[in-house]
């Protein structure tokens, strides 16, 4: 009978709890604020603008080595070993650049999209923080799978030391 009443506080302690913070929580989509900030279809426009750029500098290493190889299939025949053996070494030092410049290319993009973005999601996250803290929510949620807490207040409780208390750890 002492079990079933402290089951029955406990349940109603959890839900008077629960039903005075259920308006404590927020959520939004920011995958789609983001597409829709003013600021994103500017940073999409440079991003394009140095993505075409990059691609420049490897279509001129791939013509580059096109024309070594042409010069390879009909030379190859008529040069000497040396020669030859030259020729060879450039196409593949050419080969070498290409792949290494395909690398390069793909960090800096990397780097220049991070470089773009910061300033859109600094804004985006500081006004959800602002919206947050003017409707009085504990956290802000992404309703975007795996994405983490977008905000927390200082209202919230962290259960850690009371937790680490209660099982007597230091």
């Amino acid at each position: 009978m002492k079990n079933l009443l402290k089951l029955s506080l406990v349940t109603l302690f959890l839900l008077a709890v629960t039903s005075t913070y259920a308006q404590k929580f927020g959520h939004i989509d920011t995958q789609q604020l983001v597409q829709i900030m003013p600021s994103m279809k500017k940073a999409q426009t440079s991003l394009e603008a140095y993505a075409k750029e990059l691609q420049e500098v490897q279509g001129q290493l791939e013509k580059e080595l096109q024309a070594k190889w042409v010069e390879y299939s009909q030379k190859k025949d008529s040069l000497s070993e040396i020669k030859l053996k030259a020729l060879e070494a450039d196409i593949q030092n050419l080969q070498q650049r290409m792949q290494t410049n395909g690398q390069v290319s793909q960090q800096n993009m990397q780097k220049k999209q991070a470089e773009l973005m910061k300033p859109i999601i600094d804004k985006m996250r500081a006004t959800i923080e602002a919206v947050a803290k003017e409707k009085g929510l504990i956290y802000v949620f992404d309703v975007q799978p795996g994405t983490p807490i977008i905000y927390k207040s200082n209202e919230s409780i962290d259960l850690l030391p009371l937790v680490k208390q209660k099982l007597g750890i230091q």
